[in-house]
């Protein structure tokens, strides 16, 4: 475990700690709904409403129905020209709010892929067509990357500075680990971390178009695999110096102990066969939270479902790992891009908290070319007191953070 030094250059530990947690995703809005959709491992990929998809391959996709996403939300004029990914944040932001009123963040970092991708939908749209412009200030203003982010502060009235990590499907955990390095350092007692993607057409096209995504179902590590869905979600991390959390009696809902990353530089859309990269990632993940491998009793994968990814995922687990649970929950929601390593360290939250492995649904046959102890279709309780999160991204992004149950 890294170290910071006191005033007397002594080295001591510092410990961090989630001390709130909100999501909001097709499994449910806030951490209730959504342990009860992973308990019951809920398939929540729905035909894709938003836009047509008539021309696609895949349509189907992982959607936050319109009236939960905007259920009692100020219906001001205001509210109505946010960004879709806008309200997903003051949703997961009000429920950290809601359990920790009293956290008053340093620094807020946030991972996305698309950002406001949406807006410039619009904007693109109108300029093809010699349509009517009057509307293109507002879409400029609202397609930066930091825009949801800067929504959601303000409706809260917190005023942290924000950082924006748009490092592919890695991002929403680089964000987490990020945070983490910032608190575990010392140099922050309180921040938050997470990350965002409202599903987009123009994504949503791009994904088909390299044929990445499935018209069946998303079935992670099966043999019979044949690509991924796109979903939406945003989730936010309250972390915190352990120390300070107990001394104003935060609650500590579990602990982050580690975090790794590496890059492939081998494709730009698929990683390194050998699994290198992800190996490398979980590697130094553990050697950063001073375990070993035997330690980790759960680990969620990155898990798209795609021939190449789960190939080399599954044989970088196999290579540091000895039979440990995997599954990947992407197979219940899709892939919510830069939103997903944040909804997936809300899940193993939810799963030490709860003491359970969530499931890999749609799973119907083992890849005889994988070593791996996949979870199956139904949630089973266990005894977890460690679990890794992975996500790797397009051009061989790969992070890896190590959660653990609190215990004085």
């Amino acid at each position: 475990m890294a170290q910071s030094s006191n005033p007397n250059g002594k080295k001591i530990s510092v410990r961090v700690a989630v001390v709130a947690a909100g999501v909001v995703s097709p499994l449910g809005v806030g951490l209730a709904e959504t342990v009860d959709s992973l308990y019951k491992a809920r398939d929540c990929v729905t035909p894709v409403t938003r836009f047509s998809v008539s021309q696609c391959r895949c349509k189907t996709g992982g959607q936050i129905p319109d009236d939960r996403l905007l259920a009692g939300q100020n219906e001001g004029r205001r509210s109505h020209r946010l960004h879709r990914a806008s309200h997903m944040m003051i949703q997961a932001l009000k429920e950290v709010l809601t359990q920790e009123p009293q956290f008053e963040p340093e620094l807020t970092i946030i991972g996305t892929t698309s950002g406001g991708m949406s807006y410039g939908e619009h904007y693109y749209r109108s300029i093809c067509q010699a349509g009517d412009l009057r509307h293109a200030p507002t879409w400029i203003a609202n397609y930066p990357a930091q825009k949801p982010v800067i929504d959601a502060q303000e409706a809260f009235g917190i005023s942290a500075p924000c950082q924006i990590i748009a490092n592919a499907c890695a991002s929403g955990t680089n964000a987490i680990g990020h945070a983490f390095e910032c608190v575990r350092s010392g140099r922050y007692q309180r921040v938050l971390a997470g990350g965002y993607d409202a599903l987009s057409e123009m994504v949503f096209v791009g994904f088909d178009s390299l044929q990445a995504s499935t018209p069946e179902k998303c079935r992670p590590f099966d043999r019979h695999r044949t690509g991924m869905v796109l979903g939406e979600a945003a989730a936010i991390l309250a972390l915190e110096n352990l120390e300070s959390a107990q001394q104003r009696r935060a609650p500590v809902l579990a602990e982050i102990i580690g975090y790794g990353i590496s890059t492939d530089n081998f494709h730009i859309t698929q990683p390194d066969p050998s699994g290198i990269g992800p190996r490398q990632a979980m590697e130094r993940a553990l050697q950063s939270g001073g375990i070993s491998a035997a330690e980790v009793d759960y680990i969620n994968a990155h898990g798209t479902a795609t021939v190449f990814n789960d190939a080399a995922e599954g044989k970088a687990i196999s290579a540091v790992f000895n039979g440990v649970p995997v599954s990947s929950t992407k197979s219940m929601m899709g892939h919510s891009l830069g939103a997903a390593g944040a909804v997936e360290a809300v899940f193993c939250l939810l799963a030490l908290q709860h003491q359970f492995l969530p499931s890999n649904i749609n799973f119907t046959a083992s890849d005889d070319d994988l070593d791996l102890n996949i979870v199956g279709n139904e949630t089973r309780p266990a005894v977890l007191r460690t679990a890794l999160s992975n996500s790797f991204g397009f051009g061989g992004t790969n992070a890896s953070i190590l959660m653990r149950s609190f215990k004085e």
